[in-house]
């Protein structure tokens, strides 16, 4: 009686022994799976946010803006040695601080995703591809945009007649970047460009607000900045 469970106890022992055993083999592959699984959703996931995590918009945006903001840059230059009123070569001065390294990063960008880089002669030459949405009141396709007659103008101003110049089309070509701005808020995907963009709308919305009150006092101004 007592050899029999005995046997009993062994095969019960036994068949327990087994099933643990069975038991940590599958856990041991469920982890090895779920690693593996994870580490390849992991690479994919970095792959497609780095590679897909951007729509023809962004893409858009960027390739419309660097043109857009060169043409800033070369406006906010001629005031070092043109415009009569402090207030406007400092605007001009964080103007230039301020869309240079953006220029640079969306160029980062359309490198990073294959994509056509502007060069420098698009600043002037009207639309690049993807603005035409943009209900542009200048010659060019994209808003705010100065055609070269504007530019040749503004290049031969100097004094007060500069400051008012530069202002007046600024405040034009900031509103045009804002368009374009709020354009990519909404239908943009990938998150540093609609960052950028919101930055963009904050920071010029506010220019603009100082450039109209810049023109609203610059009969007084101008008359008493000429030193």
């Amino acid at each position: 009686m007592r050899k029999t469970r005995t046997l009993t106890r062994r095969a019960v022992l036994a068949a327990v022994a087994v099933t643990a055993a069975f038991t940590l083999a599958a856990c041991g592959n469920d982890d090895g799976g779920s690693d593996s699984s994870s580490g390849s959703g992991t690479s994919s996931g970095t792959s497609s946010t780095a590679a897909g995590g951007h729509n023809e918009q962004d893409v858009s945006f960027a390739q419309g803006m660097i043109p857009h903001h060169r043409q800033a840059l070369e406006m906010a230059k001629l005031a070092a040695g043109r415009a009569s009123s402090a207030e406007v070569e400092d605007l001009a001065s964080r103007i230039e601080k301020a869309q240079d390294p953006e220029i640079k990063t969306m160029s980062g960008w359309l490198t990073s995703w294959g994509e056509d880089v502007p060069t420098a002669s698009d600043s002037t030459a009207g639309s690049m591809p993807g603005m035409d949405h943009s209900g542009s009141s200048g010659s060019s396709g994209m808003p705010g945009m100065m055609d070269g007659s504007d530019m040749a103008e503004l290049e031969k101003a100097s004094g007060a007649e500069f400051d008012s110049m530069f202002l007046t089309m600024m405040v034009e070509h900031h509103e045009g970047a804002v368009d374009m701005a709020e354009v990519e808020k909404d239908k943009g995907e990938y998150g540093p460009a609609t960052s950028m963009a919101e930055d963009i709308v904050t920071a010029q919305t506010a220019e603009i607000a100082e450039m109209n009150k810049l023109l609203g006092k610059s009969g007084t101004s101008s008359t008493s900045s000429t030193s």
